[in-house]
């Protein structure tokens, strides 16, 4: 059975947030789903909150925040490293 890397992009919609939606876009390959939330949305601002998100854009690899939206900016090492643009 074939599995995919769900990539998840936690957004508002700004403009920092949609360079980060499509730098992902970018460095991605067939083995990612690429989904971007809508953070103006209750629902996924409550499951944002309840995964301890709590700054956006936050880019969420098979349910675990990539280590470069914990801290700093967005890292494209950092994503590389969680698997973004690397088949399964």
């Amino acid at each position: 059975m074939v599995r995919n890397r769900n990539v998840e992009i936690f957004s508002a919609g700004c403009p920092i947030c949609e360079e980060a939606v499509q730098r992902v876009k970018d460095m991605a390959c067939p083995s990612c789903d690429i989904n971007v939330l809508d953070m103006k949305d209750p629902k996924i601002a409550d499951r944002a909150k309840k995964m301890g998100i709590h700054k956006i854009p936050t880019i969420v690899i098979d349910g675990k925040i990539a280590d470069c939206c914990i801290g700093g900016a967005l890292n494209e090492q950092s994503l590389k490293e969680a698997g973004i643009g690397q088949p399964l």
